[in-house]
């Protein structure tokens, strides 16, 4: 009754991340925090006399309000001109705002312009944003086998995003002969980086018994860690789980507290699951889940939260 609908997870990744790192971590501006916005001002000088990192630097401050008011246009002028003087990561978050229409005039076809540009460098977060692009069809016509060709080539820098989403072509037979024992493999490559997309979808196959043996257990195993990474979808089946006594033993009220962290982090599905479940609960219980939930819910996972292909899921990662 109520479960969560199943979904494998596909994600976009503007993440901006060191080549060395296996997996991608949400970015910060500076090495450390920047309190006083004193980094920031010695960043601009930097970006002033010409610097394309400092350039990056000072664009990423503008769009997460670190050590600056956030402004998305600054930040894309800032981008700009790193992505003139060839710095990667600024043409990848260019290619981010005009994907988002954040800061500039929305366009896909632009979008994918500065992401080929950085692709073409060999920066594993843009090869994997132009495989959604064609996996997609934003920007170009719809093609999968350009799609898998770029993932491949970001997933052989062990870039775990693009190993899910190589995962999720697999899964679904688009560009390769279906094979969900591939899938596995790639989601729990990715998953073993602590990628929370990767962990859910593994979480989901364990779950199913799709390309592995169903194990509830190991199943929410997986979901735990990537609802700990911040992932609604993770969230909102651990709630599914406990409604039906898969995995876990029957909890209506573990499940509407799953459910609530889910929801807090605007999961639908979970604001359904919410609703088909009140009626098991009074409304006391209902106050203290909801109580508990408010203290226990982590960061939204970036990879979490919009539609962009078929079933999958996947909010842009930065």
């Amino acid at each position: 009754m109520g479960k969560t609908f199943l979904g494998i997870t596909f994600v976009l990744g503007m993440s901006v991340c060191s080549g060395a790192q296996p997996a991608c971590v949400p970015n910060v501006v500076f090495d450390r925090p920047a309190k006083h916005g004193q980094d920031f001002s010695l960043a601009l000088e930097q970006a002033l006399r010409g610097d394309a990192h400092a350039q990056f630097q000072v664009a990423l401050a503008y769009e997460t309000g670190t050590g600056t008011d956030q402004n998305y246009g600054e930040a894309v002028r800032w981008y700009q001109k790193g992505a003139d003087a060839g710095n990667s990561a600024a043409q990848n978050n260019l290619a981010g705002r005009y994907l988002r229409g954040l800061g500039v005039e929305q366009s896909d076809t632009t979008a994918l312009k500065w992401y080929m540009r950085a692709a073409a460098e060999g920066y594993a977060p843009a090869q994997n944003n132009v495989g959604f692009m064609y996996a997609a069809g934003r920007g170009s016509p719809q093609d999968d086998a350009t799609a898998l060709a770029w993932y491949r080539r970001a997933a052989a820098k062990n870039y775990a995003p693009a190993e899910s989403n190589l995962g999720f072509m697999y899964l679904q037979g688009r560009g390769v002969p279906a094979d969900t024992k591939e899938a596995a493999k790639l989601f729990r490559k990715a998953a073993k980086t602590g990628y929370a997309a990767a962990e859910y979808n593994l979480g989901l196959l364990y779950y199913t018994g799709d390309g592995v043996r169903r194990n509830y257990a190991e199943a929410m195993r997986w979901f735990r860690a990537a609802a700990q990474h911040g992932s609604a979808e993770a969230q909102n089946q651990i709630g599914a789980a406990y409604q039906s006594g898969l995995g876990v033993p029957l909890d209506y009220t573990k499940a509407w507290q799953w459910y609530q962290v889910a929801a807090m982090h605007g999961l639908i599905q979970a604001k359904e699951n919410l609703a088909r479940i009140a009626p098991l609960l009074t409304s006391i219980a209902r106050s203290e889940a909801s109580s508990s939930a408010a203290g226990t819910a982590a960061p939204a996972a970036e990879g979490s939260a919009q539609s962009y292909v078929s079933a999958p899921s996947g909010e842009p990662i930065r």
